[in-house]
């Protein structure tokens, strides 16, 4: 009713905060009026390592290969999948990470290899639901179970898997040995391949050196929001306050 005050409990209104921009008025008012990039604006959750903001760029059914622009924030077309190849599960990003040097030196450690350097791009993340998402540019939560060890061209390119939380199939999976072996084989088929064309004699340097389980996966998001933070202490009023 017209005069009344609605009662709000302390932990919503931080909640409310929080998405907005916390107790900064002026960020809390961009927050507001303005979409958030993808990448910098979105939290990657309270919860982070173990529940984490995911942001799909990619779904099963897509043709072309879209990507967040960095600048922009925007979705935008990377290439169209020429052949096919296309990704057997929902792919995107995890906000507020970055592959910089704490990913390539855990990545150096798992793989044994000298001289590694991360991508410099926000962690890629893989995730499972049985239901179907008919189009990307979609957030959702995500419990990560695993990850895959990847490297392309010398570089650490780390692949997060998830399942997205209350999946009836798939959301009580609690480490990777739990997917079935034929959806991982397809998936690594997929980036083993999705760069390379048929019939041709050049071949891209992507390659995947093991596969590993939950602990390893929470231990590379930390670094990923780690090397994060030190590529962008500007924004630093947008992250957790604990991870």
């Amino acid at each position: 009713m017209k005069g009344q005050r609605v009662k709000t409990s302390g932990k919503t209104a931080e909640r409310s905060n929080e998405a907005h921009g916390g107790s900064d008025p002026f960020q809390r008012l961009l927050g507001l009026m303005f979409k958030a990039h993808p990448w910098h604006g979105v939290s990657i959750g309270q919860e982070a390592p173990d529940v984490v903001m995911a942001y799909i760029e990619i779904v099963p059914t897509d043709t072309v290969k879209y990507e967040v622009d960095k600048r922009s924030g925007f979705l935008k077309v990377d290439r169209p999948q020429r052949f096919s190849n296309c990704c057997p599960v929902y792919y995107g990003l995890i906000p507020q990470t970055y592959s910089g040097e704490q990913v390539a030196g855990i990545f150096a450690k798992r793989a044994r290899r000298k001289g590694m350097v991360g991508d410099g791009d926000p962690l890629d993340i893989c995730v499972l639901s049985e239901k179907n998402i008919p189009h990307s540019d979609i957030l959702l939560t995500a419990l990560p179970i695993g990850g895959l060890s990847m490297a392309d061209g010398g570089e650490a390119d780390d692949k997060i898997i998830a399942v997205m939380r209350d999946d009836a199939v798939y959301g009580g999976f609690t480490d990777i040995s739990q997917c079935p072996s034929a959806l991982m084989d397809r998936l690594q088929h997929y980036f083993l391949t999705y760069k390379s064309a048929p019939g041709t004699t050049q071949h891209n340097k992507v390659e995947i050196t093991s596969v590993y389980g939950r602990e390893e996966a929470l231990k590379v998001i930390r670094a990923s929001h780690a090397d994060y933070r030190a590529q962008y202490p500007e924004l630093s009023s947008l992250w957790p306050k604990q991870l």
